[in-house]
């Protein structure tokens, strides 16, 4: 079901469905392997570490404001990333313009919390239950920004809702195909 976004400057627009925005999450995933291998080869490489624990919580720090800055240079040039281009869907504000460089950042910080509870939900389960096999569901927690979705009246993303940004589609003729 498409819902339509009217925006305040009177323009009408309509929410890519869930299947749309998974697809380009996934084909999202594909490229930020590309940005945390060099983010990480650059750490390596300026820190001279010969493992993935040597320095931990800042090589996180690092690879946090690495794909931070992928989401936010991509979302600020063009209001789109690769995936979103590929599958018609764009970020805009209130007014159907790319939001603002403070906007975007906050609305980077606020993707996490979700997935982060929800991979803080699994690992207690799986130390509740004592079965480890249990951390194997940590695939599955980013796709947890999906469940607001189904609340939302226009679907759109916690995130989205709370900052007053949208995903919009940005081709009418593919969107009645999907």
């Amino acid at each position: 079901m498409q819902h339509p976004i009217t925006f305040d400057s009177g323009l009408t627009a309509t929410v890519p469905s869930r299947w749309r925005r998974f697809a380009s999450m996934m084909y999202e995933g594909v490229l930020l392997f590309a940005v945390v291998f060099l983010a990480g080869y650059l750490f390596d490489t300026l820190t001279q570490s010969r493992s993935g624990l040597t320095l931990r919580s800042l090589r996180q720090v690092v690879l946090f404001v690495a794909i931070g800055v992928y989401f936010v240079m991509c979302w600020r040039y063009s209001g789109q990333t690769l995936p979103m281009k590929t599958w018609n869907i764009r970020l805009v504000d209130r007014d159907g313009r790319t939001p603002v460089l403070s906007r975007l950042v906050l609305r980077y910080i606020l993707m996490w919390p979700i997935p982060l509870v929800a991979a803080l939900l699994i690992q207690g389960a799986s130390h509740l239950t004592g079965y480890r096999s249990t951390d194997m569901l940590i695939v599955f927690a980013p796709f947890t920004v999906f469940l607001w979705t189904w609340l939302d009246p226009q679907g759109q993303f916690l995130h989205d809702r709370l900052l007053g940004t949208r995903l919009v589609h940005t081709d009418t003729k593919a969107a009645k195909a999907v």
